[in-house]
């Protein structure tokens, strides 16, 4: 086999196309071994660089490359998966922060509400003695406050069971929004806590106080619950 009788018989290309005899494609590829400067002469870089260009474009794997082995992100189903997940996220993270905004406009609106209401003018004093749930919080109201005529509750919260001495008091309004946090209130020598409050500061519904105990290092930690109803006042 020499230079003429590889170029007359078509060598190359029958030893490409795998139809050269197992024979000649030996002593092709025998003659190659003793004469590599031919593959320059033949061009066979040329169609080898030509051919894994084809398969680069078209996305098909290199002849050597076991085709289970084939990189999982270049997959089809693996970036509709991925495409779709974003989509999927993207929906999630706007509903969440439209949510999040919905609710703190509410907050700040109530919040404005109670700070721009004016109160009127109590004429009697109540007291009134609330014993807390220490096991969970509750929307059906201890006691109902308010109406006519406005007065003054002065609240004891009995806290004689609790092990902590000072508290915090968070206040909502059930199913609207916060209203107020009261901070280090201390119980009193029968073991209450007092709260006073004119029964037109807030707007007519339930409110839910969260009483947290304060460790010694100042950090609130649960300790009971209770929920006290307000009536509307006339104006």
């Amino acid at each position: 086999m020499d230079r003429d009788f590889i170029a007359r018989n078509q060598i190359v290309e029958r030893y490409l196309s795998g139809r050269l005899p197992l024979k000649g494609a030996t002593d092709f590829e025998r003659f190659c071994k003793d004469n590599p400067q031919v593959l320059d002469e033949l061009g066979l870089p040329e169609r080898v660089n030509a051919g894994l260009r084809l398969l680069e474009a078209s996305g098909k794997p290199e002849p050597w490359q076991d085709k289970t082995s084939q990189r999982f992100w270049t997959r089809p189903q693996f970036v509709l998966g991925l495409a779709g997940a974003v989509v999927l996220l993207s929906a999630s993270v706007a509903f969440m922060a439209s949510a999040v905004s919905s609710r703190n406009q509410k907050i700040t609106r109530l919040e404005q509400q109670t700070a721009e209401r004016p109160l009127n003018p109590a004429t009697s004093t109540r007291v009134i003695r609330l014993v807390p749930s220490h096991e969970a919080a509750s929307n059906t109201p201890a006691v109902v406050i308010g109406g006519d005529p406005t007065e003054l509750v002065d609240f004891k919260i009995d806290e004689t069971r609790s092990a902590y001495k000072t508290f915090r008091i968070t206040i909502d309004r059930i199913d609207q929004g916060r209203v107020a946090i009261l901070h280090n209130l201390v119980k009193d020598s029968n073991g209450h806590l007092r709260v006073a409050l004119n029964s037109s500061a807030l707007g007519p519904g339930n409110y839910q106080l969260t009483i947290e105990g304060l460790s010694w290092r100042g950090d609130p930690e649960p300790d009971s619950w209770v929920t006290i109803g307000i009536l509307a006042a006339k104006r």
